[in-house]
């Protein structure tokens, strides 16, 4: 990657020439760098990236050194530290690639662990780095604020109150919008998405989403299809719908036969915002799925579970108390959240039966959590590409 030098405060030599280098870890970052990738085009034509990525990144015409998926780890348990001797040879590659040819931009997209500290060397030998998504530390791990201000000339944030946040800190950032907000409408057409799933409209119907990763459903999926049994036995006409990468599907095939459920649930292939518009409740693991179930405006029972270690360590790191993004964004708890010894199939299913009597019954409590998810919705929208791709041009000329 042939670097394209800034001459007094110009992005040149050709005004439409960018080198950039990124890294994206996971299929969230691969899709949040898909858009800021057309972004990017569209800004500089003759653009030149590399480093880590995905599918989506590769559609986009980025050249992905190492797969997106090298940098899929989770929690604190054995896999991280079995992965961690790859993971910093990896860095270190990277890092010694870059400084030999450097160029005019690093983005770091998510990923803060293996990003922010390849972006402070990045910059310490004059590159410009810029991290795409603002880590928790309104949520948890506060302290990587400084790690932040050493790494990244510049902050792209999801969340609105973040770049207030990161100035106090005296780190520029700028809010670009949830791409999610965009991508999902603000009214759901319910009726067009159960025809999908060849659900009938009358259906009562729950979306079970028990996570993406296999640790996930290791700790999860048993507890939720247990719990969907508990809520079937009270109204047998009820329909469950699991949306899962196809790579899980084994897995997840098995715990529904153990459960004595592989008869009672429909298994699909994807289609998660498919199944949140055609549900009434989701039953949803803690993360970014629970932010997309709420911009679908649907009532949730949010659910985690994960190793005895992994709580410890982030229940010792946690500054608010809720978890679930719905809930920290409206700053109070709007949906119920059970997390670790809590989420018990017992547990889920009253809390579940409790939002089903609201749906059936049409209650208050449904029109007030449609409208708190209304306006969340409206407080996300930005025009993510331009507005990144506005942002980095504005680091560029310093």
């Amino acid at each position: 990657m042939s670097a394209s030098p800034i001459v007094s405060g110009d992005v040149k030599t050709a005004e439409n020439r960018l080198s950039c280098a990124m890294v994206a870890g996971e299929s969230s970052g691969d899709l949040l760098a898909g858009l800021l990738l057309d972004g990017l085009r569209q800004r500089w034509s003759d653009l030149k990236t590399g480093g880590i990525g995905g599918p989506q990144m590769a559609r986009r015409g980025f050249q992905a050194w190492w797969p997106h998926d090298k940098l899929s780890v989770h929690g604190y348990g054995l896999d991280v530290f079995l992965r961690l001797p790859e993971l910093l040879a990896i860095r270190k590659r990277l890092k010694t690639r870059l400084l030999q040819d450097k160029p005019d931009v690093f983005i770091g997209v998510d990923a803060p662990d293996f990003n922010l500290a390849l972006e402070a060397s990045l910059r310490a030998q004059g590159i410009k780095t810029v991290h795409f998504v603002c880590p928790s530390i309104w949520a948890w791990r506060g302290e990587r604020v400084e790690k932040i201000r050493r790494s990244a000339d510049h902050v792209l944030c999801l969340f609105p109150f973040e770049p207030a946040l990161l100035a106090r800190h005296g780190i520029p950032a700028t809010f670009v919008g949830h791409p999610l907000a965009s991508v999902i409408p603000m009214q759901i057409d319910q009726a067009q998405a159960r025809g999908q799933l060849g659900l009938r409209e009358e259906d009562l119907v729950v979306a079970l989403l028990p996570g993406s990763r296999l640790s996930e459903i290791k700790h999860l999926a048993k507890r939720f299809f247990e719990t969907a049994a508990l809520l079937r036995r009270a109204r047998p006409a009820i329909k469950f719908i699991v949306p899962a990468v196809p790579s899980l599907h084994g897995r997840i095939e098995q715990i529904l036969r153990d459960c004595g459920m592989a008869d009672q649930v429909q298994l699909v292939a994807g289609q998660s915002h498919a199944a949140l518009a055609a549900c009434d409740l989701t039953l949803i693991a803690s993360g970014t799925a629970t932010l997309e179930a709420a911009l679908f405006k649907r009532p949730m029972v949010i659910a985690y579970n994960m190793s005895w270690l992994s709580w410890r360590l982030m229940r010792s790191k946690q500054l608010q108390p809720w978890v679930g993004l719905p809930n920290i964004l409206c700053g109070e708890f709007v949906v119920p959240e059970l997390l670790q010894e809590a989420a018990t199939p017992r547990a889920m299913a009253s809390e579940a039966s409790s939002w089903i009597e609201a749906i059936e019954t049409r209650s208050e409590r449904i029109t007030v959590l449609e409208h708190r998810f209304t306006e969340l919705h409206r407080s996300l929208q930005g025009n993510t590409p331009e507005l990144a791709a506005h942002a980095i041009e504005q680091v560029l000329k310093g």
